[in-house]
């Protein structure tokens, strides 16, 4: 059985210059490894609020790296520099538009401004990119939120198979007929 590897990527100018530590990137981590009883490889970057730089991660993790899962936080508000999405859209030849509209629906819980929040995902290849908020406090509010539809997707294409502690986060696979 291989090894799934997940690519993380945390979009901050600030973070990618060293000025304060990427603790978002971290809860990304913390949380696939409360989640994730399968072995599974991070391949991580810190990169700043570029387009192009953001497009060549993502495009770099999934054709070169091989990652099944790309996860991304931070640039996803209405800040001029916030492009994420835009960037995953360009790369993507697919949207999955459901995602982010249940982290806004989960977000809204908490706080009224994350309606201004743009978070997407789509499909490159046969690799799921998916857009977080930048809070490592939101990150883990929108992961438990989509997370239970992630492993199906990425069974559906043909990836490897994630298993997940059910105590934990409960995925949704259908039943064998």
């Amino acid at each position: 059985m291989s090894v799934a590897k997940i690519g993380i990527v945390t979009v901050s100018d600030r973070a990618s210059r060293g000025e304060y530590e990427d603790l978002s990137g971290q809860a990304i981590i913390d949380t696939l490894n409360d989640y994730l009883k399968s072995e599974w490889e991070p391949v991580y970057q810190v990169i700043p609020d570029e387009q192009d730089m953001i497009e060549a991660t993502l495009m770099d993790m999934v054709d070169n790296e091989y990652c099944a899962l790309v996860v991304t936080t931070g640039g996803t508000g209405p800040a001029k520099r916030d492009v994420t999405p835009e960037a995953t859209e360009a790369v993507c030849d697919r949207m999955m538009p459901g995602f982010g509209e249940l982290m806004r629906a989960e977000s809204l819980k908490f706080v009224p401004t994350a309606i201004l929040s743009r978070q997407t995902a789509g499909l490159r290849g046969t690799s799921l990119i998916v857009n977080l908020p930048g809070k490592p406090k939101s990150i883990r509010e929108c992961l438990d939120a989509v997370f239970p539809a992630i492993p199906y997707c990425i069974d559906l294409m043909n990836g490897p198979f994630l298993e997940c502690d059910a105590s934990v986060i409960k995925p949704f696979r259908p039943k064998a007929k």
